[in-house]
């Protein structure tokens, strides 16, 4: 019974090292397909064209122009902010290389807790 019980947890940590593994290569990955496209020429044409369509909408519902002008720049102050939030977190440096950093961590820390269930498991097997 007991062997059984170790064979099981030593299979679950083969399958969580498996998990985190894609993870830590997946996950930056995907960081820098969300940079690309928030900073790509498209995503501003398309900004503009939203925000272009916004104030038509206000205009067309009959809201003054001073108060669909400011509506207007604070929906497009949305647009701006997220992009000067992800402009923040690349000041770290290039896309590739935060997202190389962000994999080096990811292993690290798989690494370290994949260690610590190891020792884990030895010290439960003294006891």
């Amino acid at each position: 019974m007991v062997d059984e019980e170790k064979k099981s947890e030593k299979h679950g940590s083969e399958e969580l090292k498996e998990v985190l593994s894609v993870v830590s290569s997946e996950v930056p990955a995907m960081i820098k397909s969300v940079l690309a496209s928030v900073f790509s020429e498209e995503a501003g044409k398309n900004m503009g064209k939203a925000a272009a369509a916004y104030y038509r909408e206000l205009k067309n519902g009959g809201l003054p122009e001073t108060v669909a002008v400011k509506m207007t720049e604070d929906y497009m102050k949305t647009f701006t902010s997220i992009g000067d939030m992800l402009k923040g977190v690349s000041k770290h440096g290039t896309v590739d290389e935060m997202g190389e950093d962000l994999e080096k961590k990811i292993r690290l820390k798989v690494q370290k807790k994949m260690h610590d269930k190891e020792n884990d498991e030895a010290e439960e097997e003294e006891e």
